[in-house]
């Protein structure tokens, strides 16, 4: 039987989702809450809220969230409601839209 202590819930905190290194996905991902993305993916992810790309996490098509915080790889669009955020070990090779962008240093963009 497995369970679930405080200290789990804690570290994992408010994520809805978490995909892992390891998850590989084609197609359309459309989803809700927080989602951290460390795997690979080759097509759209929709949300209504935050979408975390991880350091290992790879997106070959188009984002659409309210806050993008990348820390890992995309190649394809990138569409913010609220706010996108690059971290110092992203790349990004796609245009950019968000009423809020913040870049770290280190950043890799080649769009606009």
């Amino acid at each position: 039987m497995w369970f679930r202590t405080k200290h789990a819930r804690t570290l994992r905190g408010n994520l809805s989702a978490f995909l892992d290194e390891g998850s590989e996905i084609e197609g359309r991902y459309v989803c809700a809450g927080t989602v951290m993305f460390n795997g690979r993916l080759r097509g759209d992810i929709e949300s209504s809220d935050t979408v975390i790309v991880g350091e290992r996490g790879r997106i070959n098509g188009t984002l659409r969230a309210g806050t993008v915080i990348v820390h890992g790889e995309i190649t394809g669009n990138v569409t913010a409601t609220d706010r996108v955020e690059l971290k110092g070990t992203a790349r990004v090779t796609g245009d950019i839209e968000a009423a809020v962008i913040i870049m770290e240093e280190g950043v890799f963009l080649d769009g606009r």
